[in-house]
């Protein structure tokens, strides 16, 4: 069976239901303006939910990770659970009635400028039928985030590769590798935390770092390194905090390029603000690499059958793979434009002006830097709106009542 529908929307739509469309959402809330979330998957924050691994914890201290106009629960510690994370944004769109159409796939958005309105076209299968909707608003909200889609690595063999190979996306726990030699690629915050976790559950896994790393301590002397260099930053230039941290974390973690974890050349936050690229917060792995528990490995030529052959000419026995390689955003799939976004789907005006595009298009949650740069896009974004709602929500009522006026003086 098929049907298709065509909606208009009083006020924007917002495309994604995870933290960055719901924080737009509560600030649209808050400014009176009307919204629809259109999300692929039937729940809200899906990669949360969906898509990580069980031991998974906020990176960050909460204040740093909270929604805007709610903070998180007191009693939630310093670095809430993926449980409690969930728990949260459920509890968010509870309280700001945000109500999104879930299992809708956005086909395409375009600008029609005969009308100056978008068209927003969704596919929603439930069982045998397949309904399409077309939906016509104003103002387009780019919400899907930086981490729509899975990155999988072209590596030679790996297809033929005869035991499991999966991407993180898809690992919850390493008790299933019990025993097992894991090839991990990657040495991001997954990588490690992965690698770790397999350790945990006694499998022996090995770490593929084929670029360099900065790795730095999740706390310094009792404080988040985070909320370190948020105050160093109030008052010194970037190079010069980068070097406070690096001596900091030489001073708590060591020299790690004897294991195989070389430093970039840039500093962390250098990197972090011009490539995106994300320091990892160690929060055990460096102990079990100093041990052996944990082996780094350099890059990779090429897999064949069970067994994988490195760049340095060392060749590895592995049961499983598991792909820490990472997430890129899906906006170039669907979204028709081409001033706003560039083609690996991020804005192309880098932070802080990366959240408004011309016709009544934006983006939130493109900052790389997190649930603070979503939130602070998100309150940006319901502002500019809202200036514009409230003027013509005013300009509107003046003329009924004048209208009114002169209805009743012709009696």
């Amino acid at each position: 069976m098929f049907s298709k529908r065509c909606i208009w929307v009083n006020g924007p739509v917002i495309v994604g239901a995870g933290p960055s469309g719901l924080a737009t959402a509560a600030c649209l809330k808050q400014q009176g303006v009307p919204f629809m979330v259109l999300e692929r998957a039937e729940c809200i924050a899906s990669l949360w939910q969906k898509r990580t691994y069980d031991r998974l914890k906020l990176h960050l201290p909460k204040q740093f990770c909270q929604l805007p106009n709610l903070p998180f629960p007191q009693d939630f510690p310093e670095y809430p659970t993926k449980k409690q994370f969930i728990d949260y944004l459920e509890s968010y769109a509870r309280h700001f009635e945000i109500n999104p159409r879930f299992n809708e796939c956005v086909q395409c958005a375009r600008y029609d400028e005969t009308s100056g309105l978008w068209r927003v076209k969704t596919v929603a299968t439930c069982g045998a039928v397949r309904n399409e909707f077309e939906y016509i608003c104003r103002w387009l909200v780019v919400a899907t985030g930086e981490n729509a889609e899975c990155v999988m690595p072209e590596i030679e063999g790996l297809g033929e590769f005869k035991g499991d190979v999966i991407h993180a996306c898809e690992y919850k726990s390493g008790e299933s590798f019990k025993g097992k030699k894991v090839l991990v690629i990657g040495c991001g915050n997954s990588g490690m935390e992965l690698s770790l976790d397999l350790c945990n559950h006694n499998a022996s896994p090995s770490m593929v770092a084929r670029s360099s790393v900065h790795v730095l301590p999740r706390e310094v002397f009792g404080k988040s390194t985070f909320e370190l260099a948020v105050l160093l930053m109030q008052w010194l230039p970037v190079w010069l905090v980068d070097k406070i941290l690096l001596i900091l974390a030489w001073l708590v973690l060591g020299n790690m390029e004897r294991f195989g974890l070389k430093r970039p050349s840039e500093g962390p936050l250098e990197l972090k603000n011009t490539k995106g690229k994300t320091p990892v917060l160690d929060i055990g792995t460096l102990e079990k690499i100093r041990s052996g528990d944990i082996k780094v490995v350099p890059g990779i030529k090429r897999f064949t059958n069970g067994c994988v052959e490195l760049v340095n000419g060392e060749n590895q026995d592995v049961d499983a793979v598991v792909l820490a390689t990472g997430y890129r955003s899906n906006v170039p799939s669907w979204l028709q434009e081409g001033d706003f976004f560039s083609k690996n789907g991020f804005p192309k005006s880098p932070f802080p002006n990366g959240w408004k595009g011309n016709a009544g298009l934006y983006a939130v949650g493109f900052t790389r830097r997190g649930l603070s740069g979503a939130s602070s896009d998100a309150i940006k974004i319901a502002q500019d709106i809202g200036q514009v709602w409230k003027q013509e929500t005013k300009q509107k009522k003046q003329r009924t009542t004048a209208c009114h006026r002169r209805c009743i003086s012709q009696f």
